[in-house]
């Protein structure tokens, strides 16, 4: 059985609009994958141990993440050699969140979090100097994004399959329309990992 992660953003939860949206189109297109989301804890450190224990040693299909959490699904994919699909990732979130340090409250988790120097650091450690297998990724970015540069992950991961539309913002509009493609390349096999992917506008 295939198994796909998605990794929600920062002060997000399992219950954000793409989590939920994401989770129906797989129960209802795709209801042999195991799809896990799970609710992450706001520091790092703690995000990776629920991810960990989540997954319980098994190695996932794919990881789709969304803004901080496509930053952890980069993470994910390089230690596992598997696809990720990415809705504008964080490129060094470590330097956006050293403006937003404080306690944060989790509404699912009903907890707070503490965002330290300490997490940011954790985060700058986390990040590949350069991808190992650029063809694991599909990046999906607008330029319209009001919290993150697009331009910086163009950069990054320029050597993988990018999908950059013009306007929309942070949420990623549109995004229902795109997940037909975005589940095509998460379950595709090995054999086609080169077959152009399609998107709506």
């Amino acid at each position: 059985m295939s198994l796909v992660l998605y990794l929600h953003g920062f002060a997000s939860s399992s219950q954000s609009h793409k989590a939920l949206q994401t989770r129906a189109y797989f129960q209802q297109h795709h209801p042999e994958v195991e799809l896990l989301v799970p609710d992450l804890p706001y520091t790092p450190l703690e995000a990776l141990a629920e991810v960990s224990q989540v997954l319980a040693g098994r190695v996932p299909t794919a990881v789709i993440g969304s803004s901080l959490g496509g930053f952890l699904a980069t993470w994910l994919a390089e230690q596992h050699d598997c696809r990720a699909c990415l809705i504008n990732p964080a490129v060094a979130p470590y330097r956006l969140l050293r403006h937003h340090l404080g306690r944060y409250y989790h509404p699912v988790r009903q907890c707070h979090y503490e965002v330290s120097e300490q997490a940011i650091e954790l985060l700058q450690q986390l990040e590949p100097p350069e991808l190992a297998k650029p063809s694991n990724y599909l990046v999906l970015l607008q330029s319209g994004d009001e919290v993150l540069d697009y331009r910086q992950a163009v950069h990054f991961y320029q050597h993988c399959q990018l999908d950059v539309q013009q306007g929309g913002d942070h949420s990623y509009q549109n995004y229902l329309q795109q997940l037909p493609a975005i589940v095509r390349f998460c379950l595709q096999t090995d054999e086609f990992c080169t077959e152009q992917v399609m998107f709506q506008p």
